[in-house]
């Protein structure tokens, strides 16, 4: 890690010694193109897809040193809140499994869809812009995905070449938790061969919270969150051939994190992932086509779960390979679209790294086959759009352990039709089927997991999980004042979820009154999802004033048995700016209400809060670049944040009061 993180330093120092001679880039985030859907990339045009992308000066405010942390602020998107180092986004009160975590297109392919503990492992930092989508363009990258997907995009491997070598590097600072950030990206090209390097380091102490960190608790921390902290360094390198038919490029990365769990037991873990991407597009390979793109993605992830002094726990082994092909046509008697065949092999395990313990997940090989169609028509002033998806998913745990294999045939289908009535004004509806089978823990887990303290008892009896939702949605895309609205209702059978019964046991799975784990069952039952989201704005994009204000909500219920656990709060908010020449200033509030919408086996009742937060930066030119000063002010009411998301919602509020202070330059 030591040697990455002087890499890492090394390419920033080059990067800022090289301004003097390097030119301004005309736009180094400059877009609101949805990589992710094939299916028109104007962000005005994602009615039938609701997408957010986060890009440029917004994403570079937003970030946080988590990605759910980084997108837990947006509309419909909430937070695990797993302490600083691992916080997972959840999108309209569905997470883990149901919402799929893509880089540049591809799954991330780490553990953190298994439990909240567990850290993303895709670094935001260095990201060129972050999507969140769904609709039938989700159907690309997986049935599973009935929440949606996030998509972190870093284009490692380029796709056009440079004229000039462009990149930019920022560092930043934080008060509450002692951050020292350092990040770097640049791109150029010699001759038909392009090249992009990016890398960031991160470290963070325990941050400081307003309060105590279990309210009316005298004998609990205060002042600081107690194994809070994190350590991460990333580091990418790749290239392309771009000739006129196409391209055909490869990246690498290697990423590290160390952090803490927040917890009594203070284990900590040490996270290491290596990967591999090969990207190519060939144009007009076929008659009728334009595009033929093929992706590969292999990555070998490990996570060690360690108790404070070190000693190993369990080791969690995610090894995958993943492919897709996908051919494009336009102009098919009108319709656009996309066909493709995506192909998935993994091999996880979780298991005790010390003796005296039960594994907590057998080795298991999982393989998936699936094809899928994404197509589009313009009906007069109807846009319709319509995909499907077949795919057969296998699990098959090693010999050893003596458990049965499944076999899984989902299918999953979208369509809709957005109608402009007049220019810059639609509505528009989506009815969508997808189904998605357990997963490996779900069906062979019976072990304990040390971060969560809790014994967790799969079932291979769970049958695949089948979701039917109704999206409705109406939104004005032009002129200084803009806004969207969407409702939605999603029916779930078979919706497999965690519940307790209370009873401590031992490591080895044997009731003891005092023992340190809760014994948690896998089960599934018929839920009910349903919500809506509203934002309105005024000149977002202009100097000036502009304006925001926005709400969400969202219930999730299982059918004759209550609420769903962890189901997120209703908040809403509103964000006022100034922006004049090199100047842009603003103040942004959230207020959740409180959440007491709780599950037979939850008993705390979250509190509502009001989060404060303001920005100031100052963009001028210094010898052809671009510098960018920035403080960020957040929390600054102080508050005793706590989501209702979070299962450590009781013992982990958010940090406190804090400033952000940094600079970024742009050549």
């Amino acid at each position: 890690m030591s040697f990455q993180r002087s890499l890492i330093a090394g390419a920033v120092l080059s990067a800022l010694a090289s301004l003097n001679s390097a030119a301004v880039a005309d736009s180094a985030i400059n877009t609101v193109t949805v990589s992710s859907n094939p299916l028109g990339n104007d962000e005005n045009m994602q009615i039938l897809t609701p997408a957010k992308i986060l890009s440029g000066p917004e994403l570079r405010a937003k970030l946080g040193t988590s990605l759910g942390d980084t997108l837990g602020g947006e509309l419909g998107v909430a937070a695990s809140g797993f302490g600083a180092g691992a916080s997972r986004p959840i999108i309209r009160g569905l997470e883990g499994p149901r919402v799929k975590i893509l880089q540049n297109g591809m799954g991330v392919a780490d553990v953190s869809s298994l439990s909240n503990d567990h850290a993303v492992a895709s670094e935001s930092a260095t990201a060129q812009q972050i999507e969140i989508l769904r609709g039938p363009a989700a159907l690309l990258y997986g049935s599973g995905a009935i929440g949606g997907l996030v998509n972190v995009v870093d284009e490692r491997i380029p796709t056009v070449l440079s004229k000039q070598v462009s990149g930019e590097a920022e560092v930043r600072y934080g008060s509450v938790n002692q951050e020292k950030n350092a990040s770097f990206s640049l791109l150029g090209s010699s001759g038909d061969v392009a090249y992009h390097l990016d890398g960031n380091t991160r470290s963070t102490a325990d941050y400081r919270i307003p309060g105590r960190t279990e309210p009316g608790n005298p004998n609990s921390a205060s002042g600081k969150l107690p194994n809070s902290f994190t350590r991460e360094s990333s580091f990418g390198i790749g290239a392309a051939l771009i000739k006129d038919w196409g391209h055909a490029g490869a990246a690498v990365q290697t990423m590290s994190d160390r952090y803490g769990i927040p917890t009594a037991e203070k284990s900590f873990i040490d996270l290491q992932q290596n990967r591999l991407d090969i990207d190519g597009m060939i144009k007009a390979p076929l008659a009728g086509f334009d595009s033929l793109h093929f992706k590969l993605a292999d990555t070998d992830y490990k996570h060690t779960e360690k108790m404070q002094n070190g000693t190993p726990i369990t080791d969690f082994t995610n090894k995958s390979l993943e492919t897709r092909i996908s051919l494009a046509h336009k102009n098919w008697a009108g319709w656009e679209g996309s066909w493709g065949m995506q192909t998935e092999h993994i091999r996880f395990s979780a298991l005790s790294a010390s003796t005296g313990r039960s594994d907590t997940v057998p080795t298991t090989k999982s393989a998936s086959f699936a094809l899928f169609a994404v197509e589009q028509k313009a009906f007069g002033d109807v846009m319709a759009s319509a995909g499907a998806r077949i795919e057969n998913v296998k699990r098959d745990p090693a010999a050893q352990f003596q458990l049965p294999g499944r076999s899984f045939n989902i299918g999953s289908a979208s369509a809709g039709g957005l109608w402009q009535f007049t220019p810059g004004y639609g509505i528009g509806a989506t009815l969508s089927m997808a189904q998605r089978a357990p997963s490996t823990e779900e069906l062979y887990s019976n072990g304990p997991h040390e971060s969560t303290a809790t014994y967790d008892i799969g079932s291979n009896a769970l049958k695949k999980e089948s979701s039917r939702n109704l999206e409705l949605s109406a939104q004005k895309t032009t002129g200084l004042v803009r806004w969207k609205i969407n409702a939605f209702l999603n029916k779930v059978s078979n919706y497999v979820y965690g519940h307790s019964d209370g009873t401590k046991v031992t490591a080895e799975g044997n009731p003891d009154i005092n023992a340190e784990f809760t014994r948690r069952y896998w089960s599934q039952a018929s839920a009910t999802i349903r919500g809506g989201e509203a934002e309105l704005s005024y000149n977002q994009h202009g100097e000036g004033w502009s304006a925001r204000a926005f709400a969400d909500t969202s219930r999730g219920t299982l059918d004759d048995a209550g609420n769903l656990p962890l189901q997120p709060a209703t908040r809403f908010g509103a964000d006022l700016n100034y922006k004049m020449g090199p100047w842009n200033g603003g103040f942004n509030v959230l207020r959740a209400q409180s959440q007491d919408r709780l599950a037979s086996f939850e008993n705390y009742v979250t509190p509502g809060y009001t989060k404060l937060d303001a920005s100031l930066t100052y963009t001028h030119a210094y010898n052809n670049s671009q510098l960018t000063w920035f403080l960020l002010a957040k929390n600054l009411l102080n508050q005793d944040i706590r989501l209702a998301t979070s299962v450590l919602k009781e013992s982990v509020p958010q940090p406190g009061r804090g400033v952000v202070a940094g600079v970024r330059v742009m050549f």
